[in-house]
């Protein structure tokens, strides 16, 4: 098995944090976070999502 790069291994890793933030937030539990730090999470897993993609096109 091929171990995963540092690039897609930030990707994950934020990619799950901002999903469970997300719906820990939507069933109420999380209310208090605001929203900016949802948006933050999202910009931050794209942009790392991006940096994957181009390192894998490399």
């Amino acid at each position: 098995m091929r171990r995963l790069s540092l690039p897609s291994r930030i990707f994950l890793a934020l990619l799950g944090t901002t999903l469970l933030i997300w719906v820990l937030r939507g069933i109420t539990i999380l209310s208090f976070i605001p929203g900016i730090i949802l948006w933050l999470l999202l910009l931050l897993t794209i942009g790392a999502g991006v940096i994957t993609s181009l390192q894998r096109m490399r």
